[in-house]
């Protein structure tokens, strides 16, 4: 393999009172790194990981290193595990955010992000963080997707979650249902489903990316009778892609939306909120699926899941979502350099 489709992944532990440090210990008992041919590198507090991964009974095999530049770029270098020291902020108890530690985690994001766009590292995938502990240091801080986009100077993300044989895209994401109906222009739809289009061929290699677009109200909207969003705004953003020669869909009711007839013919479902497409793709998947940042200049992608804090400091915990994130993000890194 070559040296620019050998770049490392990067793996930021997330929240560190959370189960991120085991579910990183957890990925470095396996072999996933071999399998892939590729260095998997782990970012956090290495102290606090190896003792947590002790206290659980975790064997992770990875190599402590300072610096991305300990890892070496030869052609013949055996692929492994590495975890790169970056200290805690604060003290950290197991279960119990602190969030003087909302720098540390940052920091972690800010190191894996900042490689990725200076091309020492191929991606980033992240384990879950704790939004309440962050917001006291970062008001207004939304998640993953919303901070990255900042730091990469993007005005425009998407977030879309794959799994259970689906991928489903967010008009909208964090923010209150009462301002879902005024966030959802011509002009974002537009952005958004351009971003989907784009990013389908880049990462999956699809020449033509077939979209599905829920409406907005119930039975989208019933003629007009359960809301005028779908008249108004959803249907014409549709037509002027499909003017454009896109496959563009919808809107369909997003009740009737999700059964294999449907999507069977389509490579994607762009959803209207959080809660409208989010709870169908994680009962399909959920402890597999894979969280994706769409627009952003470099691949991350995410767990599925949250920090589950009644569970860290065991290894009572199912790593899968994490290996299938690092599975996505090496995929979508070797694809987009096939298409370059």
């Amino acid at each position: 393999m070559s040296k620019a489709n050998n770049l490392p992944i990067l793996v930021t532990s997330g929240e560190p009172a959370g189960i991120g440090p085991e579910l990183c210990a957890l990925l470095a008992e396996t072999s996933q790194a071999k399998r892939l041919n590729r260095s998997l590198v782990i970012l956090g507090d290495a102290d606090l990981l190896e003792t947590r991964a002790k206290n659980a009974g975790i064997e992770p095999k990875w190599q402590r290193i300072n610096s991305l530049r300990e890892i070496t770029a030869s052609d013949d270098e055996a692929p492994g595990y590495f975890l790169l020291d970056h200290p805690l902020s604060a003290p950290c108890i197991t279960g119990k955010p602190n969030p003087a530690n909302a720098p540390y985690v940052l920091g972690l994001l800010n190191l894996a992000c900042d490689a990725c766009q200076n091309g020492t590292a191929a991606a980033m995938v992240t384990a879950p963080i704790q939004k309440s502990a962050i917001s006291p240091h970062w008001p207004g801080f939304m998640g993953h997707t919303e901070y990255l986009a900042q730091r990469c100077g993007q005005s425009d993300v998407v977030m879309m979650l794959m799994g259970g044989q689906m991928k489903v895209a967010l008009a909208t994401t964090h923010i209150p249902l009462a301002q879902v109906p005024a966030a959802i222009t011509r002009d974002s739809l537009t952005r958004t489903l351009e971003i989907m289009l784009h990013d389908l061929r880049l990462y999956w290699g699809l020449p033509k990316p077939r979209i599905l677009v829920t409406g907005l109200n119930p039975h989208a909207g019933e003629s007009g009778d359960l809301g005028n969003e779908e008249f108004d705004t959803i249907t014409p953003t549709i037509r002027a892609l499909q003017a454009k020669g896109h496959d563009v869909q919808g809107p369909f009711p997003a009740d009737t939306l999700f059964q294999p007839k449907y999507l069977q013919n389509s490579d994607a479902v762009l959803a209207m909120f959080h809660d409208q497409g989010l709870p169908v793709l994680k009962h399909a998947s959920f402890g597999q699926g894979v969280n994706i940042s769409l627009g952003l200049p470099i691949v991350r992608t995410s767990v599925d899941h949250g920090t589950a804090l009644d569970l860290a400091g065991t290894r009572n915990m199912d790593a899968g979502s994490l290996n299938e994130a690092i599975e996505c993000a090496h995929h979508m890194d070797l694809c987009r350099r096939n298409a370059q």
